[in-house]
């Protein structure tokens, strides 16, 4: 098993060939009608299956935000966290808000909105097992989801004897955590709130945080009319309080000052 291996690193050469010729996608979109934008499925709170069976979440409430405010019709397409980017880049979608934060290696890629939500990451556990420091780590069974930035930076701090198991989503690598198949799960701290909702006896506590990673809409690159629309409509929405209302919502938090 691989362990420190940054997995992203092996789509870059093949996503980097893939970008798909755009002359203008903003004019593309408008002239269509219709933006499609990738959210999650299975990851609570940014997005997930409500009892009326819709997508709801904070990734849900901002891709309404940006057709909305584009004029146009929203058709969402579910992703996960291997193929939100793939989808990006082979002209599946137009934008993807999907819990993703940035990377020096995703930077080669794809490009960056401004960020519109929190997100930290860390290593979580139980409250009575002693971790304080990566070092903490060797020996431990963590989970984590794969491709995600979680897995990314986990594999760049967790020392060669950590015994990392990764899982196709969130909703395994919660399920591993909940049945004891894992004794740590490296995600971020909203995603607690989802774990504790299941099983409050295995609510996990922070030990190690990894990083402070917000949230960012994907674009495809040189893609500049559509991104600078994109940041107009985030900055806009934490002006007059939009996203600190959605925020609020979903994780029951303000938006940090200094975002």
């Amino acid at each position: 098993m691989f362990k420190r291996w940054p997995i992203f690193l092996t789509l870059t050469a093949g996503l980097m060939a893939q970008l798909p010729a755009q002359a203008d996608q903003l004019a593309d979109i408008q002239e269509r009608g219709t933006i499609r934008i990738a959210v999650p499925q299975d990851f609570p709170p940014f997005g997930s299956v409500g009892p009326d069976l819709k997508p709801r979440g904070l990734d849900i409430d901002t891709a309404h935000l940006i057709a909305d405010k584009l004029g146009t019709t929203l058709v969402l397409v579910p992703v996960t966290s291997t193929n939100r980017i793939p989808f990006l880049t082979t002209g599946k979608v137009d934008l993807v808000i999907s819990s993703l934060g940035k990377s020096a290696e995703r930077e080669m890629v794809i490009d960056f909105s401004k960020p519109y939500a929190p997100f930290f990451l860390g290593v979580f556990g139980p409250k009575d097992m002693k971790i304080s420091a990566p070092a903490d780590l060797s020996g431990k069974v963590i989970g984590v989801t794969r491709g995600g930035i979680e897995d990314i930076e986990l594999s760049k701090q967790a020392p060669e004897d950590a015994n990392i198991k990764r899982f196709e989503d969130n909703n395994a690598t919660i399920a591993a955590y909940l049945a004891g198949q894992t004794e740590l799960i490296a995600s971020g701290s909203s995603v607690m709130a989802a774990i504790a909702d299941k099983n409050p006896e295995r609510t996990p506590v922070m030990k190690i945080t990894l990083k402070n990673s917000p949230n960012f809409v994907g674009l495809n690159k040189g893609e500049t009319a559509l991104k600078d629309r994109v940041n107009a409509i985030i900055d806009t929405a934490r002006t007059d309080g939009t996203l600190n209302g959605v925020s609020q919502r979903w994780l029951g938090q303000p938006l940090p000052a200094d975002m």
